[in-house]
């Protein structure tokens, strides 16, 4: 399977903060503690190995197992990882993403396969240490908006249920099978339905869904939402109730973003924690005339009562997106946390949080981008003289590269325009010298006969175009097809418009990506 690289800049679909960090920019380096490379791990691990505890590890391994039993089978490359995770020699690589259905856009795909193969390129580097790639399942997150629908075959499919206001990895499965798996097209693998069919909640359904997918290589699934991981937040809890130390940093932090010409990402509050029990939604805590209030309900404690009331019952406070990024870390033997444009971007806000809880900041990586170009979208590029780079470009520069592949002739009047203008040009000389006052009637009549010209090419060059519509059409097919909605198609598309087709696309993905070049992926199906 042929497979290229281009420069992110060069795809015109990433910001100049991104083109920024991944070219080292100055004025960013303030905001990491390193940047990605292979040798910068060294000294990562040095770091990490020395500051993470061995009770964390065996809390975090006692806690996967027990998560794991819910699978009725789990992949020996998983038993392997979870049983190296024990080691203090083993590291781990991971990303995050929310629980969409079906796993949502491609981009989820996309990061779980950067991790998978930043693992096998960092094992053959230190072959004397383990990496196990994790995916961290934001099951405590309750945007369920953001997550219940998918696109797939031109479609949109949504899932509408009740009580969407609390951690949506609790969220039972009803009407899925109706509104969503039943709308599927028959060629779709059983186990995209079976997840959901054999779980009761949204994460459960998750967790089974990328086991599967990913299980031969080892991925492990982190649940946070857990009554037996959340005590090691417990210490974070009480600094935060009662100091507020994060909302200070990030503030910090976007101040210096700013003076450096960059807008931060996300918005930090004094209290960055929710509050969930097993009963009622996910609230945001409040500060409120020394007490804090759980917003929406009759909750309230003087300070000092929340603190003890988060030491004793860690498991109902639930962190942020600026305080879950320290969760991750304080749990995990973590090296490098994969993420999108935006998560890069907020992750370099958090550099002070990190320093403040003394826990080493992880490496932050753009996971791979890709362009997939199948084999009958290819077939029509080629046919109309086009690469699949050439598909970044605007849409009517196109045309023209494809007009000339085509042979269609450039319609352009403007020699015939600039001989009208010097022929009025004479005319209205004439008119100055006979009777000053025709000048402005010459000047008229210009204006009406360039106006004839503009309509005349505006009509040769249509009908050019008619000429030529089936080839035009192609194009802005292709177009469409490969850049949805005028974005990228890893934005918009669901793996299953190409597992269907091709079974062997997970691995393919993962043998294509070199996550540590930071160049964008064009894959072009044989």
């Amino acid at each position: 399977m042929p497979v290229h690289c281009l420069p992110y800049a060069a795809t015109g679909a990433f910001s100049s903060f991104l083109s920024d960090y991944l070219q080292q920019e100055p004025r960013l380096q303030p905001f990491y503690h390193r940047f990605p490379t292979l040798a910068a791990f060294r000294e990562q691990m040095q770091e990490k190995q020395a500051q993470y505890p061995a009770a964390t590890r065996a809390r975090l391994t006692a806690a996967l197992q027990r998560q794991y039993e819910t699978l009725p089978e789990v992949h020996p490359a998983v038993q392997q990882n979870l049983a190296l995770l024990a080691r203090d020699t083993t590291f781990t690589v991971t990303t995050g993403h929310q629980l969409n259905v079906l796993t949502g856009p491609l981009y989820f795909i996309y990061k779980i396969a950067t991790v998978i193969k930043l693992c096998r390129q960092l094992k053959a580097e230190y072959p004397q240490h383990d990496f196990v790639p994790v995916y961290w399942l934001a099951s405590e997150d309750h945007d369920f908006a953001e997550i219940n629908h998918l696109h797939l075959f031109g479609r949109k499919l949504e899932w509408q249920t009740e009580g969407t206001g609390g951690p949506v990895g609790r969220l039972r499965l009803d009407g899925l099978a109706e509104q969503v798996l039943s709308q599927l097209p028959p060629e779709v693998p059983a186990a995209f339905r079976e997840a959901y069919e054999q779980s009761q909640t949204l994460a459960e359904a998750m967790r089974r869904l990328v086991h599967t997918l990913f299980g031969e290589y080892g991925l492990v699934s982190v649940e946070p939402d857990d009554a037996a991981l959340k005590p090691v937040l417990a210490p974070v809890l009480a600094e935060e109730l009662r100091r507020q130390p994060a909302y200070q940093a990030v503030q910090a932090a976007d101040a210096a973003l700013e003076a450096a010409g960059y807008k931060p990402q996300v918005y930090t509050r004094p209290l960055n924690l929710f509050y969930l029990t097993d009963a009622g939604p996910r609230e945001r805590l409040e500060l409120e005339d020394g007490q804090v209030v759980v917003r929406n309900t009759d909750l309230r404690w003087p300070v000092e009562e929340a603190v003890r009331h988060a030491e004793d019952h860690p498991e109902h406070f639930s962190p942020n997106v600026v305080l879950r990024p320290l969760y991750q870390e304080l749990l995990l033997p973590n090296l490098c946390y994969v993420g999108g444009g935006a998560e890069v971007n907020y992750w370099l806000q958090l550099k002070g949080v990190f320093d403040h809880y003394q826990v080493p900041m992880p490496l932050v990586l753009l996971r791979n981008s890709a362009l997939y170009v199948g084999r009958t979208h290819l077939g029509k590029l080629r046919k109309l003289g086009l690469s699949p780079d050439d598909l970044f470009r605007p849409l009517p520069e196109l045309k023209k590269q494809v007009a000339a592949a085509v042979g269609q002739e450039e319609v352009s009047l403007a020699e015939q325009q600039r001989q009208l203008a010097e022929a009025f040009a004479a005319v209205s000389a004439l008119a100055q010298r006979l009777d000053p006052t025709l000048v402005k009637t010459v000047a008229a009549e210009q204006q009406k006969a360039t106006g004839i010209v503009a309509g005349l090419e505006k009509r040769l060059s249509k009908a050019a175009e008619t000429k030529h519509e089936t080839a035009y059409n192609q194009l802005s097919g292709l177009k469409e097809k490969l850049f949805p909605a005028g974005s990228l198609q890893e934005r918009h598309d669901n793996v299953l418009s190409i597992l269907t087709n091709n079974p062997g696309f997970i691995a393919q993905l993962i043998d294509a990506f070199d996550p540590l070049a930071l160049q964008f992926t064009v894959i072009e199906e044989e």
